[in-house]
């Protein structure tokens, strides 16, 4: 592996999107090959076994471009996949799991609603990390099918149909204090709800913190890239669903813009 080699990224969809824009703003030197596989989606509601074979199959091709690490910007295929992943490639695999430990550190004792898919909260890693967390705090799962949904329906214009599902999932999450991000899909909804629920809430993601790790790894393999020129070229966009190229870059552009 080679500092100038690419970082792979991949989601079941579109939401690792703002994953790739994370690492274009804090690392942009690097160059990321970003896949969505919005052919299949969603992940969350479908059996562990299969979405280990989508994430097998989706590394194997970034292990053929010769990747110097993999982002799994997809806490449903980390929950399911990460483990299976880090057997098989010699390169770093980052997952990602609902940012638990951020909001619990922030008060004790707290009410933290954690927002996710259904197979994300299901799974025994989510189980292990609530277990963690549990005492002194009230920890709600919400399951939140229908923001995957208007990200990869290109509908977050859609401001009725988004204020009606955001209000939905406030509704069950019974007076949390702090709402945890648990797909990287929902970021994009991140301003919007923090203007419904109000300033008495916060809102945590684990995005900072997976890009901060990537940097860390990269640093101590000494496979940061100094080069920094055709920054703007450094970012590949590839999705099963062609037809959803397009979005993706309006996306990435979306989430560029609430950086600056």
């Amino acid at each position: 592996m080679k500092p100038c080699d690419p970082i792979g990224v991949f989601d079941s969809g579109l939401g690792g999107l703002t994953v790739a824009a994370q690492i274009r703003k804090e690392l942009p030197n690097e160059t990321v090959l970003y896949f969505g596989d919005s052919a299949r989606n969603p992940y969350g509601e479908k059996p562990r076994e299969v979405v280990e074979t989508y994430s097998m199959e989706i590394v194997e091709a970034f292990a053929r471009q010769h990747v110097k690490a993999v982002v799994i910007a997809c806490n449903t295929a980390t929950s399911a996949a990460a483990p299976l992943l880090r057997e098989h490639f010699d390169f770093d695999i980052i997952g990602m799991e609902p940012a638990l430990k951020v909001a619990a550190d922030l008060k004790t004792p707290s009410i933290i609603a954690v927002w996710a898919t259904n197979l994300t909260l299901h799974q025994e890693k989510f189980e292990r990390l609530k277990n963690r967390f549990q005492s002194g705090h009230e920890i709600i799962r919400v399951p939140c099918p229908g923001l995957v949904r208007l990200v990869e329906e290109d509908r977050l214009d859609d401001l009725e149909a988004v204020d009606a599902a955001l209000r939905d999932y406030l509704a069950q999450s019974r007076n949390a204090e702090f709402i945890v991000l648990g797909c990287t899909h929902f970021l994009f909804f991140k301003q919007r709800l923090q203007q419904l629920a109000g300033p008495n809430v916060k809102i945590v993601d684990g995005n900072e913190g997976t890009v901060r790790h990537l940097k860390h790894l990269l640093e101590e393999k000494h496979l940061l890239n100094p080069d920094s020129s055709h920054r703007e070229d450094r970012l590949q966009i590839d999705n099963s669903d062609p037809s959803q190229i397009d979005l993706s870059w309006k996306l990435v552009h979306r989430m560029e813009e609430t950086y600056e």
